[in-house]
């Protein structure tokens, strides 16, 4: 077997290989990944009854939707500051909530690049 890499100038990765490879990855990691959908949707809803999540802007308490929100946001780690936990339990929830998102985006981020890894094997781009 030659393990010598192609031509760089013809070899290409084929996108569908790389997103099949994703995708295959994320599969075997559809586990993991519901456990932390679900750990996501129970620090949502502890932060809705417990955390005491306010609009910053009208000081009043928020909806179960906009709690979602304000925890998508947290998990993403974007943060805007419209709105805010006022307990302590809240913002032991938001923390939870931001180590959460990093974990997440850390793997899904791990997941592309060992796909795009595996389609530049496959185009010869790179050695097995």
């Amino acid at each position: 077997m030659n393990d010598t890499p192609k031509n760089p100038v013809r070899a290409q990765i084929q996108p569908r290989h790389a997103i099949a490879e994703i995708a295959r990855v994320l599969w075997h990691l559809r586990s993991f990944l519901t456990f932390l959908l679900i750990l996501f949707l129970i620090l949502s809803v502890t932060m809705h009854y417990f955390g005491g999540t306010v609009d910053t802007s009208t000081r009043t308490p928020s909806s179960l939707g906009q709690t979602f929100y304000f925890c998508a946001v947290t998990a993403l780690t974007i943060g805007y500051g419209d709105a805010v936990p006022t307990t302590v339990l809240g913002r032991i929830v938001a923390v939870l909530l931001g180590l959460l998102g990093v974990l997440m985006t850390g793997v899904v981020t791990a997941s592309a690049v060992y796909g795009i890894q595996v389609a530049g094997q496959r185009a010869g781009l790179l050695p097995r």
